[in-house]
């Protein structure tokens, strides 16, 4: 990175903005419900160095597509919010490597941000940028988009890549039972289970190397809603996987919970204790507590910077939904590659189940049928279904919070 600030380069320096070109002061674009505007087509062999874009809502709603050398499908689709790691359509100040974002007002929807990303994007042809507006009423859009012209281009460049899942409400098999329930941390979650069942935040085929993703959480359940380990799979499926790792909090760089705290390489760019309506809040060890039950949100993001996940055919990025995968919270998350060749990327759900699940004026969850998008059952080995219904039978009764 640095070094480039060091020696001369034969390369030349542009911009897409969205500067009045009729010399006035209206510097934004205004996209039509329903319409995708192209913000830059730039032509290669190039590089995008940095975007930075303002907007005061629809962060879900709007979707940011980039294709690249003519491909017939995006390399990139994601939700604005979501690319630039804000999740559920809130905005907050943080700053990463990669990604950072600057709120006039923190932890609230829909209201002014301005985000960037400073991830190199190069291509050897031609890259097109474009903003898709999926919601009901005009979307005004400040942007610039910095890029340099490439002298030479390596044979093994690579593409960069994201995209956007989510599953709300996942599938887990024990909603509501707590992680310290007694017996909770002796179920087994490995093998073909492990591969079936856990949260997925990419799967796909080719060469390259995974850098990293971000992770938002709606807190249905109110307690600690972590503790899943992360488990990688590089190349096809063998046990144990390449990557395994120790819990949710971990992934993130955090340790032993998530914390008001956004760091260069990983942390938290929504805090849940800053979304809650919550009686008292304290950290303990393990979650929160003393609290009335009512969770918030989160988003954690980390990034791969010294050590991406290199893969030479395909590559299955997977998390626990909770330990065993027996939680039901909404999760949706977006990750970030690099491939030797542009590759399509799953198209994220519709925009009305793209939409953050909101609460009423108590704290309480608001579910609606419009924005859930639910994964598939979890697919219960006979110790699972043993517990639960040793839970059930117990009056759903056993530890419920941090005490």
């Amino acid at each position: 990175m640095f070094e480039n600030l060091t020696s001369a380069q034969n390369r030349r320096t542009g911009r897409a903005s969205s500067w009045d070109t009729n010399g006035g002061n209206a510097d934004c674009f205004i996209i039509k419900p329903g319409e995708s505007r192209v913000l830059a087509d730039i032509k290669g062999p190039a590089q995008i160095t940095h975007i930075w874009c303002t907007q005061g809502k629809h962060y879900r709603e709007c979707l940011i597509k980039i294709t690249y050398d003519n491909a017939e499908y995006p390399s990139v689709l994601v939700p604005l919010g979501d690319f630039f790691g804000l999740g559920h359509g809130i905005v907050n100040s943080y700053q990463s490597m990669f990604l950072s974002a600057s709120a006039n007002v923190n932890n609230t929807f829909n209201a002014w941000c301005a985000v960037n990303a400073y991830v190199p994007m190069p291509f050897r042809e031609r890259a097109v940028v474009e903003i898709i507006n999926e919601s009901d009423e005009d979307h005004q859009q400040f942007f610039y988009i910095d890029y340099e012209t490439l002298d030479t281009v390596p044979e093994d460049l690579c593409y960069f890549h994201a995209e956007f899942r989510r599953t709300n409400p996942f599938g887990g098999w024990g909603d509501g039972i707590a992680h310290v329930d007694p017996g909770m941390g002796g179920i087994v979650n490995k093998e073909k289970f492990a591969w079936d069942n856990n949260y997925v935040v990419l799967e796909t085929k080719g060469r390259g190397h995974y850098i990293g993703c971000n992770l938002s959480v709606s807190n249905f359940y109110g307690g600690w809603w972590g503790e899943g380990d992360d488990m990688i799979w590089v190349d096809g499926y063998k046990w144990p996987p390449d990557i395994h790792g120790t819990g949710t909090e971990d992934l993130f760089g955090r340790g032993p919970s998530m914390m008001d705290k956004g760091y260069m390489r990983c942390g938290s760019s929504i805090f849940e204790g800053n979304t809650t309506r919550w009686d008292t809040y304290a950290e303990s060890m393990g979650g929160y507590n003393r609290h009335n039950g009512k969770g918030g949100y989160q988003t954690s993001y980390v990034q791969h910077i010294e050590n991406p996940v290199h893969f030479q055919k395909e590559i299955k990025v997977t998390i626990e939904h909770g330990h065993a995968n027996h939680m039901a919270n909404d999760w949706a998350s977006t990750a970030y590659w690099y491939a030797v060749e542009p590759t399509k990327v799953i198209d994220p759900p519709p925009v009305e189940k793209r939409m953050p699940v909101l609460m009423d004026n108590q704290g309480n969850w608001i579910f609606d049928e419009k924005n859930q998008c639910p994964g598939k059952p979890v697919r219960m080995s006979d110790e699972m279904k043993q517990f639960k219904k040793q839970w059930e039978d117990n009056g759903k009764r056993g530890l419920t919070f941090w005490r």
